[in-house]
């Protein structure tokens, strides 16, 4: 995908390191390793005032974000690399929240309503919502309480380690299908299928609602590639293919196979791997989001 040297959004509040964040705070005590390697040098700074300074600058150093150990150990290389990976992940993310926000709006616009952007909250490992706890073991979601987006940067590595869905379009997938929600929210989409789930008889009903709710996002997620190709030519060869492999891997019954080893379609809550495939398909080929209508 083509997003180099673009536009970031500036609805992204990036949460990663921050104490609302699991992974955040303090630096963690050295390895056993390190300590048992330096333990013979720090005996012999302890012996004077000197070492002792010595040592209080350094773990003032440590805790301040600095490993003055990586220059006796190459401790700190690997962390560094993966900072380093970790911003790049970022500004991929956020250009293409500019993306969405620079389609949608138009799009609102010649329906004669206004797209209200929503912000995307970057996290590792935990961090709080409108919607509750948000964890790295619940995927991106989108909370229609505070119209938010919330990804932690980690599930990405799992689609790619888990799902064998890499690639950064299929990253992107991930996030326009989550503005979709959004988008449903904005429609007055996500209030209806509410009140509807309240009136169902079942769970199984509860839960076919909510597939007709994925699908659609699944669509407009399709109607997003289709204008920001268009606007800005962000597709390269075999993206297309990363999203949709990303949304077959991610199917209710793929998923359920891994899981239990066998499928329960009445379980099914964001639809088989065709189905997703099917509606991004819908959208990305029509670019219209009246071919998105899932029966909601």
């Amino acid at each position: 995908m083509r997003w180099e040297d673009r536009e970031e959004s500036s609805n992204v509040d990036d949460r990663r390191g921050s104490k609302g964040s699991s992974s955040g705070g303090m630096r963690g005590m050295p390895s056993m390793g390190t300590l048992m390697f330096l333990w013979p040098v720090v005996q012999r700074l302890l012996k004077t005032k000197f070492g002792w300074a010595i040592i209080g600058i350094g773990a003032v150093a440590y805790f301040s974000g600095f490993n003055p150990l990586s220059m006796m150990t190459g401790e700190n290389t690997s962390s560094t690399v993966n900072q380093e990976a970790d911003d790049r992940q970022k500004r991929f993310i956020s250009t293409v929240l500019a993306d969405t926000e620079n389609v949608w709006g138009p799009i609102f616009k010649q329906h004669g309503a206004k797209y209200q952007e929503p912000k995307m909250v970057l996290y590792r490992g935990s961090t709080t919502s409108g919607c509750g706890h948000a964890s790295a073991q619940m995927g991106p979601f989108y909370c229609p309480a505070d119209q938010k987006i919330y990804i932690d940067l980690g599930f990405f590595d799992e689609l790619a380690s888990k799902h064998n869905a890499s690639g950064d379009f299929a990253q992107a997938y991930v996030l326009a299908h989550e503005v979709g929600h959004h988008i449903q929210n904005m429609e007055g989409t996500l209030s209806k299928v509410q009140q509807m789930k309240q009136q169902a008889r079942g769970s199984k009903d509860v839960n076919q609602l909510q597939v007709r709710v994925e699908l659609q996002a699944d669509c407009y997620a399709g109607v997003w590639a289709h204008h920001a190709h268009k606007r800005f030519n962000i597709l390269e060869q075999g993206d297309v293919e990363e999203a949709l492999r990303a949304a077959s891997a991610i199917g209710d019954d793929t998923l359920q196979k891994q899981a239990q080893g066998y499928v329960v379609p009445d379980a099914f809550t964001h639809g088989s791997a065709e189905q997703r495939v099917t509606w991004f398909r819908k959208g990305i080929k029509s670019g219209d989001i009246a071919t998105c209508n899932t029966g909601l």
